[in-house]
């Protein structure tokens, strides 16, 4: 379901909820998801690295945070 989203924070609930949403299997019995927490982990530092560089090409910091 789409809704818009206003601020960062709403971003990164949209994306929790999303990710657990498309990936139920990554959710424990008692409701955690290190993997899902990793990739929220992820995206924030490439979207504060996007930020800091300028770049809307997230595909190249990706590759440049792949190759650390």
């Amino acid at each position: 379901m789409y809704h818009e989203i206003h601020t960062y924070t709403e971003l990164q609930q949209q994306i929790h909820d999303d990710l657990r949403m498309q990936h139920p299997e990554w959710v424990e019995s008692n409701g955690e998801s290190p993997r899902c927490d990793s990739y929220e982990a992820l995206l924030a530092e490439l979207l504060a690295a996007s930020t800091r560089t300028g770049s809307n090409d997230l595909s190249l910091l990706l590759i440049a945070h792949s190759n650390r």
